[in-house]
């Protein structure tokens, strides 16, 4: 069910996108009087169609993409055959070098404005919720595996990120770190400061699904929340409110001494003494086999909640929206300068459907499809032949020489753009299932 749920949102989230990027060069093409011949959200074969007027819309039973087929332009179909006649007033060929550039342009406008859209309703929306660096360093982190690999230590307190103090302890694992260069933490260990370095190829350990919530947390006292009917906290006779003391005798004050000590007596019968209404009350229990016992924690710790304006949240999803673009840039600037490797940093749609999740969450299906949104404008705004940007060098080149390249050269370039991206997609794909086995 879960890979359901993950698939399932995968299509909807690039249909959406697709169907309205293809809407952008549609749009732009009638706009200018050129004849849209066909709409189609995924590739053929064909699943359904309708004809209205010149334009046939359908849909396709490859979802992962769409396409939208102009009179007169060479495009992915490959279709040359009208190209040896002679050209009519509504066709692609047949317009300003300016016009056919807007309508190359038509469907990356779309997805930029649908990504900044999709931003500002979610801050307005959501508003945001952050630890602040006071609240996280009245106890400190807890340091995974990865964070120790670099020097950190649990009960460390970050001070400084990059040199310079933070507010939000989202900054600690910001893409400003992990994109960047010579990245580094300041950090107060036993009342001394010292600095870590941040290897810059360490992104690619970080962002490994595998390795999930291994790197940074923070220290975090706890109370039991909510229970989970029928498991074993409930059955033992945990409530809500109860201060975990300790386990089997170990002194527990914060969550993760819980989820360790609870790791060693996975299936084992153990004892916890709790605090409730000023008494301190002893509970045998069971552990299950994966080492759970089944409760929601109520964190102690003070988050700080930020409602946007309507003006406030443009500002903050523009920026939001864009972060993503940048943030690309420099992950393609790591790519070639050698410092993570293109395996571990790309993603196919196996991988960008486990960032969906097998539960449906409808705020981060939103956030993922603003995100998605920003990343295919950017990427179709890449100078590959085949490409909206490929297409929009070609037409740049003309309009400031003044001459056009010949319909030879255009199904050339077509040609080769079209098997680095066939290319380009069967080592994403291949990259994914790899990454997903070993």
């Amino acid at each position: 069910m879960e890979v359901l749920i993950m698939a399932g949102q995968l299509i909807l989230g690039l249909s959406i996108l697709v169907g309205l990027h293809e809407w952008g060069h549609m749009a732009a093409a009638k706009m200018f009087g050129m004849r849209v011949e066909k709409y189609f959200i995924g590739f053929p074969p064909k699943i359904f169609s309708i004809q209205r007027g010149e334009t046939e819309y359908g849909i396709g039973a490859i979802p992962l993409g769409g396409f939208v087929k102009i009179s007169g332009m060479i495009d992915e179909s490959m279709d040359t055959a009208t190209m040896n006649q002679e050209p009519q007033p509504w066709e692609f060929r047949s317009k300003p070098a300016w016009q056919r550039l807007i309508v190359m342009l038509g469907g990356i406008i779309v997805n930029v404005v649908v990504g900044i859209f999709i931003f500002i309703l979610i801050a307005y929306r959501e508003g945001d919720q952050f630890l602040s660096s006071s609240e996280v360093n009245k106890y400190g982190i807890v340091a995974g595996e990865l964070a120790q690999e670099i020097g950190l230590k649990t009960g460390d307190k970050i001070v400084k990120v990059n040199g310079k103090p933070f507010t939000n302890f989202s900054e600690i694992v910001s893409s400003e770190v992990f994109l960047g260069s010579n990245s580094s933490y300041t950090v107060n260990r036993d009342g001394k400061e010292l600095v870590v370095e941040i290897p810059n190829n360490f992104i690619e350990k970080v962002s490994d699904p595998k390795q999930k919530g291994n790197f940074i947390r923070a220290q975090e006292p706890f109370t039991i929340g909510e229970l989970i009917p029928g498991l074993p906290a409930e059955k033992a006779g945990l409530q809500t409110g109860d201060k975990v003391l300790t386990l089997n005798g170990k002194p527990i004050q914060f969550f993760h001494q819980m989820q360790d000590e609870l790791d060693k007596v996975k299936g084992k019968q153990v004892t916890i003494v709790v605090e409730r209404a000023g008494a301190q009350k002893s509970i045998p229990l069971q552990v299950s086999e994966d080492g759970t016992i089944g409760f929601y924690r109520n964190s102690l710790l003070k988050y700080t909640t930020v409602e946007y304006t309507l003006g406030e949240a443009i500002g903050v999803g523009t920026k939001d929206a864009f972060n993503v673009v940048f943030d690309n840039i420099k992950g393609f600037g790591k790519i070639f300068r050698g410092e993570v490797s293109a395996s571990k940093a790309l993603s196919g749609p196996i991988g960008i459907a486990r960032m969906f999740g097998g539960v449906w969450d409808w705020s981060r299906f939103w956030y993922l499809t603003g995100l998605l949104s920003m990343v295919l404008a950017f990427m179709n705004a890449l100078p590959i032949p085949a490409l909206d940007g490929g297409h929009a060098v070609i037409l740049t080149y003309e309009l400031v020489s003044g001459r056009k390249p010949s319909d030879a050269f255009l199904e050339n370039a077509q040609k080769v753009g079209m098997v680095l991206l066939l290319g380009l997609m069967a080592f994403a794909i291949f990259n994914d299932v790899w990454k997903a086995v070993f």
